[in-house]
């Protein structure tokens, strides 16, 4: 049975203008980094893309290299999205990213004009994809000319390969050089996808600040810090866990301390007074910061997209809550 959107689904999701921009993304995207790859089922996928989207979720994030192995979620991606979600692809913002490993030799990393376009091409093929929406520059090249990264991200717009262009990873610094070349070149830059949660608040330190001078919209990503801004690190590390398989590069059992489980219980507390569960808490927390326009989540299964968009039920804080918050953060 072919699949029907629930037409109510716009209803059920704030959206948020993107930078200088027509773009409105919802306040909760959907990013496809893990739970993609081909040692994942299919038909799971299948039923989170379906869920995210009839919840109002019209923006779906992905990277060259995610999988695994790397480019098996855009091409995953690209089958559901023939099958199931063609008919909906004017309502939809699809990103991909470049700027990680992707093939050997000197040309399969980084951020060379040869490989960004190199790239993105692989990326269209992989998806059944004419264009994207957005272009990412995935990290910066501490070897390659901007200049050059930045003139990659034009031409590709030019092309009709993209609609709009981001950065992910930078600096304040860079973000502000990279805002100035794009800006000379007519390039429509709206957006930067950074780290940021209760636990990472780097981008407040500067980022934030060049973001809102240049009218560029930021996208949170890992706002609920790998899992630990969850119930799930509450009683102790499960065996089952991301953080207690060695092998996870982002998460391991040396980030949970005894002081960072007291932070999360601390911020449990002020969730449960909310009546949120602390992802939910997490998730509009990031929202109240005012350049960021949306938070990127992930999702193992469908009924955690469900849980996490019920988060904008309760979008607001108080200014006790938030007084309450940062003394627990400090």
């Amino acid at each position: 049975m072919s699949y029907i959107a629930d037409p109510e689904r716009y209803q059920q999701i704030p959206y948020n203008r993107c930078g200088n921009s027509g773009v409105k993304l919802p306040a909760i995207s959907f990013g496809l980094w893990n739970n993609f790859g081909d040692e994942d089922t299919l038909s799971n996928q299948r039923q989170m893309l379906m869920k995210a989207f009839d919840l109002g979720i019209t923006h779906f994030d992905l990277a060259n290299n995610y999988g695994p192995p790397p480019g098996a979620a855009e091409a995953n991606f690209g089958r559901i999205l023939k099958q199931d979600l063609a008919a909906y692809r004017d309502e939809m913002i699809i990103s991909t990213k470049a700027g990680y490993k992707m093939w050997d030799g000197p040309y399969g990393d980084w951020g060379s004009k040869k490989y960004l376009v190199s790239s993105l091409d692989q990326s269209l093929q992989r998806m059944n994809l004419d264009y994207v929406d957005i272009f990412y520059h995935h990290r910066p090249d501490p070897e390659t000319p901007l200049e050059e990264t930045m003139a990659a991200l034009d031409l590709l717009v030019r092309q009709g390969k993209a609609l709009y262009v981001g950065i992910s990873n930078y600096s304040a610094e860079q973000t502000k050089k990279a805002a100035a070349i794009l800006k000379e070149q007519g390039t429509p830059f709206i957006i930067h996808q950074a780290a940021y949660s209760m636990l990472d608040r780097t981008i407040e330190t500067g980022l934030t600040d060049v973001l809102e001078e240049n009218e560029i919209g930021c996208i949170a990503y890992v706002p609920l810090a790998q899992g630990l801004l969850t119930n799930k690190y509450l009683n102790g590390i499960p065996k089952d866990s991301r953080a207690a398989k060695e092998f996870i590069p982002f998460l391991n059992e040396h980030d949970i301390s005894s002081d960072k489980l007291q932070t999360i219980k601390s911020l449990n507390a002020i969730a449960a007074g909310r009546g949120q569960s602390l992802a939910q808490m997490a998730l509009v927390w990031v929202l109240q910061q005012k350049s960021v326009v949306s938070a990127l989540i992930g999702a193992s299964r469908a009924s955690q997209i469900e849980e996490n968009v019920k988060a904008l039920d309760n979008p607001s804080f108080t200014q006790d809550e938030l007084a309450a918050i940062d003394a627990i953060l400090k």
